[in-house]
């Protein structure tokens, strides 16, 4: 039984999804020796024991090797790990978070002011993707001029469509970051700024300060965390609002729902839909014997679809309430970052409602998906609404 979704249906893979969880919940893939995971209790057990499933990618010295993230945040395990997220635990702390608000607030307002009197647009295009790049790449410091080839470097990173997969674009990527960064993180030793970098530089662990190695992981990881996850759910949102009828009238009749809505959102198109896990020691997982050193792929996107823990779950239901999905994680693993996107989605989300009436997609958009396992977006997001 094959573990993916064929291309035809790779804007609805949770048909394929349930397959797996009735029928094949924990599958070895013989061809390329990972472990596939579909069940809920499974995928969180997964991403929770890091003791029995290590975040641990690859080695070497990223700096010659372009292993980017081979000491980040997501591929470092305890005691490491939890030294090198109280570093910047501080950076997104719910006060931080809520400090930028203003800020967000002021750039959405621009770009929808660049489109609202048109009527028309790609959301994607005009919103979704700029937004969150402007506000991580200013955290970090990074020149505006420089914002387009983040976020082309970022989409390469999670074009990766297996583990273990690495295409020449993904080289070269790495490679282009590597230099930039480097360049970036010697500029700031010289001259520090208020910037994240800079703050990482002078960051100290147990007296010691961050290795090169971890300072690119940080790097690396701000930048594709920073602005993959919420493009998407921005997309994912305004699809999942114009796709049930009286969804959009509701929130702009009772505004205080869009957080709740939101993380219906998050559950029903996760934009996350995989995380990658090494098993650390021999272990049973859903029956099956997976071996020590064995790698395996959770598929949250499948794991927030499970009817064992959500009702109607192919219903999207914005009066659903609280839910546990596991769209960002979970665990020690959680997403840093979550705040900062839940924060970003809901005021963009909150001005486009406000200001695009009678929003709808485009009639005749046949819509596509980026090119990845790992996240779930869209390339483009064509809509309409009535211009003031």
């Amino acid at each position: 039984m094959d573990f993916r979704p064929d291309n035809e249906h790779r804007m609805d893979p949770f048909p394929h999804y349930k397959r797996m969880r009735e029928h094949a919940p924990v599958l070895h893939d013989e061809s390329s020796g990972s472990w596939h995971v579909f069940r809920y209790d499974d995928v969180q057990r997964v991403l929770s024991e890091h003791a029995t499933f290590s975040s641990r990618m690859g080695g070497g010295d990223p700096s010659e090797t372009g292993q980017l993230f081979a000491a980040s945040l997501v591929t470092t395990d305890p005691p490491r790990h939890r030294q090198l997220r109280s570093l910047v635990t501080q950076a997104f702390t719910p006060k931080a978070v809520d400090g930028l608000a203003p800020r967000i607030s002021t750039l959405t307002e621009e770009l929808l002011d660049g489109i609202a009197a048109i009527g028309t647009a790609d959301l994607v295009e005009e919103l979704a993707y700029p937004l969150p790049v402007i506000v991580i790449a200013e955290l970090m410091g990074i020149p505006a001029e420089d914002r387009d080839r983040f976020k082309k470097w970022s989409d390469v990173i999670v074009s990766q469509t297996r583990a273990g997969a690495e295409s020449a674009d993904h080289r070269t990527t790495n490679r282009d970051m590597t230099e930039y960064f480097l360049a970036m993180i010697e500029q700031r030793r010289r001259r520090p700024g208020s910037d994240l970098i800079s703050n990482l530089l002078a960051a100290e662990i147990e007296g010691e300060k961050l290795s090169v190695a971890e300072l690119l992981g940080f790097c690396s990881l701000l930048l594709v965390a920073g602005n993959e996850t919420t493009t998407n759910l921005i997309g994912n949102a305004v699809l999942c609002f114009t796709e049930v009828p009286g969804t959009i009238e509701r929130l702009q009749a009772e505004p205080a729902l869009l957080p709740q809505a939101v993380e219906e959102v998050l559950r029903y198109r996760s934009p996350v839909q995989s995380m990658y896990r090494v098993a650390a020691t021999e272990t049973i997982l859903g029956g099956l014997q997976i071996p020590a050193g064995a790698p395996l792929v959770a598929w949250i996107g499948s794991a927030n679809r499970d009817d064992r823990h959500f009702q109607r779950p192919d219903q999207f239901d914005i009066d659903r309430g609280p839910v546990r999905h596991l769209a960002f994680g979970h665990g020690i693993h959680f997403c840093l970052g979550a705040p900062l996107a839940r924060l970003e989605a809901r005021i963009a989300l909150a001005a486009v409602l406000s200001r695009l009436p009678r929003l709808v997609v485009a009639a005749q958009t046949r819509l596509e998906r980026v090119e990845s396992t790992i996240i779930y977006g869209l390339k483009e997001l064509p809509v309409s609404w009535q211009a003031a």
